[in-house]
């Protein structure tokens, strides 16, 4: 088995991991955790706590505060319009999940070429990375990207701040023809991180 061979079906594993833990992500906030009848509708208010021996109320329990900040759609990191100029050819539209706006994806065409462009945003695009240097993989600094950020065949990954994105382009063609693109998209993704 080549070197390349390898490394697909590792990748493959990999983002069969990160949407594992995709979904196991979004069925923490589905309701999994109590917060529905399982019809949907909001399971009833619990019953006031009784007050304390001396007269006095229990402290109340903290709640969970809203998130830092707001979600980033991945399909707003890199549009349509520039995966196709990554890629180099047309590109289908990414396939719309409101509950997934983690993850985006646009396919080539069934006609060909064979072309994919993936981007991931937040846990998922960090668990890649960490994947990827466990695997050993050569990972080169990319200047001008963000807080931190890497390029491998490939693949590119950029933090700003606390958030991490990963655009990962396929194509049959040596990646390294791809290299400068994939870098100018990570500081594209940065950018609107």
């Amino acid at each position: 088995m080549t070197d390349h061979a390898t490394r697909q079906r590792r990748r493959i594993r990999l983002l069969a991991a990160v949407a594992a833990l995709s979904a196991l992500t979004a069925l923490g906030g589905c309701g999994a955790s109590g917060d529905s009848d399982g019809r949907g509708a909001p399971a009833a208010a619990a019953p006031s706590a009784p007050a304390t021996p001396d007269g006095g109320t229990p402290p109340t329990e903290a709640t969970d505060a809203p998130p830092a900040g707001t979600a980033v759609d991945a399909c707003t990191l890199v549009t349509k319009t520039e995966a196709e100029k990554l890629a180099g050819t047309r590109l289908e539209d990414a396939l719309e999940k409101p509950e997934d706006r983690d993850t985006c994806t646009y396919t080539g065409p069934l006609s060909g070429p064979t072309a994919q462009v993936e981007v991931y945003v937040g846990d998922g695009a960090k668990k890649f990375l960490d994947i990827d240097r466990e695997l050993g993989h050569k990972l080169t600094p990319i200047s001008g990207a963000g807080d931190e950020a890497y390029a491998e065949d490939g693949t590119v990954f950029v933090r700003r701040g606390e958030v991490w994105a990963c655009v990962r382009l396929v194509r049959s063609e040596d990646p390294a023809t791809y290299r400068k693109a994939l870098e100018a998209a990570a500081r594209t993704a940065a950018g609107r991180l």
